[in-house]
């Protein structure tokens, strides 16, 4: 097959990710309801046309960046926890670490938060997929170690390793801190994960409630 048909398939089924990319900003930039097509077109630097070859709204387009953005964080997870060794103590602090680190440091996460919350009125159907595809698989991996915990006897079986959602708290807290304060009421995040981790174990280790 000639070099350029390969290029010129490779670019086809590159575009679709170009033209999210390209929404993501848009949406950013100006919010759901002012966005166009058209300057998300001029962006990925393709005609409104192909935007409508993939996607057939904007509706869709919005959906579809919000899953693509959300999908890249749970590979580097899956591979992050399949390298964990050491106690289930040493485990969990190093899992939420990274998680919490991404969640700090990437602006696409906290920029999909605030697409679901400001929006989630208008795509409920999109909040539950976000929970059944990236914010349930997370969950999942955090359960697998604290289990892995609690049978080992390092963990406490308590409410708090049955809500796993409490133990991802933190995060969020970091996202909408970020979101209302930007720039002008900053704390240290690795402090902060630092005590946050401190707390969570505090809370279900075995150890702690022997003391």
């Amino acid at each position: 097959m000639p070099s350029e048909v390969k290029t010129r398939r490779r670019r086809k089924a590159e575009r679709p990710a170009e033209i999210l990319d390209a929404a993501f900003e848009e949406f950013v930039q100006h919010g759901y309801s002012a966005t166009r097509l058209e300057d998300v077109a001029a962006r990925a630097g393709v005609t409104k046309g192909t935007v409508y070859f993939y996607f057939d709204a904007k509706e869709r387009v919005f959906e579809e960046m919000v899953r693509h953005k959300s999908q890249t964080f749970l590979p580097d997870l899956a591979n992050y926890v399949s390298t964990l060794q050491g106690s289930y103590t040493e485990r969990l602090r190093a899992l939420m670490a990274f998680t919490y680190g991404h969640i700090a440091d990437n602006r696409e996460s906290r920029e999909v938060l605030r697409f679901l919350i400001s929006e989630g009125g208008r795509f409920p159907e999109l909040v539950d997929r976000h929970y059944d595809e990236f914010v349930l698989p997370m969950l999942e991996q955090f359960k697998t170690v604290i289990d892995g915990g609690v049978a080992a006897g390092e963990f406490r079986p308590t409410p708090a390793t049955e809500f796993i959602e409490m133990i991802m708290s933190p995060s969020l807290l970091v996202c909408l801190w970020s979101m209302l304060f930007g720039t002008r009421k900053q704390f240290e995040i690795g402090r902060f994960t630092e005590a946050s981790v401190d707390l969570v174990l505090y809370g279900i280790s075995n150890h702690a409630s022997s003391k």
